[in-house]
């Protein structure tokens, strides 16, 4: 009878793949059988498997908490209308518009309508400040937390302390907002935004 020349297949050294297990005491049983594996073909002691092992299983469901930005609401218009009035020193709308300090004030803004809130609120943006809710503001026209065409606050939109800037420092910040925002920039252009930075460069750069 002729032998069989063909050779033996060799014996695969890799770990079968472990079939499905199900109930609580066949995972502790596949853990340990694990555990013991790898102890065998490492350095490593058994303890500090068994303890890595119990940390997983202690954290594998745990989500790291989610930290949602706190959500600031709008002032309500009664508290926009009482700040406007107490930095001009009246009472109500009635005084606030005869007062000449205020009419000096709204020069040039002609679309001002103080008949909606949104008219107030223009107010105060361009004299009290930011409005707690646009506080850091994100998305389209909002430069280091500015919506630019909302507030003129060139030292905030360029980064700058007033008190320490040098006529260079100001250059600099212009030009490195204008690599981004200049319409030629073929993703990042913006005319409006642009048009926006240049007035306010101009108005610091004559502040020095």
């Amino acid at each position: 009878m002729p032998r069989n020349t063909s050779a033996a297949k060799p014996t695969s050294t890799r770990a079968s793949k472990p079939k499905p297990v199900q109930s609580a005491g066949q995972i502790v049983s596949f853990i340990q059988n694990e555990i013991t594996r790898i102890t065998e073909l490492s350095s490593v002691d058994r303890s500090v498997l068994e303890e890595f092992t119990l940390f997983v299983i202690d954290n594998h469901k745990k989500k790291e908490p989610v930290v949602k930005p706190l959500q600031i609401k709008p002032l309500p218009l009664a508290q926009i209308k009482s700040a406007i009035y107490q930095y001009f020193s009246v009472k109500n709308t009635t005084e606030l518009k005869k007062s000449g300090a205020f009419n000096m004030a709204i020069d040039g803004m002609n679309d001002l309508n103080l008949t909606i809130k949104d008219g107030w609120e223009k107010l105060y943006r361009n004299l009290i400040g930011i409005l707690p809710n646009e506080e850091n503001q994100q998305g389209n026209g909002c430069i280091n937390g500015i919506n630019i065409f909302n507030y003129f606050k060139p030292w905030r939109v360029f980064g700058l302390d007033a008190k320490v800037a040098t006529p260079q420092d100001i250059k600099n910040a212009y030009y490195g907002l204008s690599k981004i925002y200049h319409p030629d920039v073929h993703s990042t252009g913006d005319a409006a935004i642009f048009d926006r930075l240049t007035t306010m460069y101009k108005s610091i750069s004559a502040e020095v």
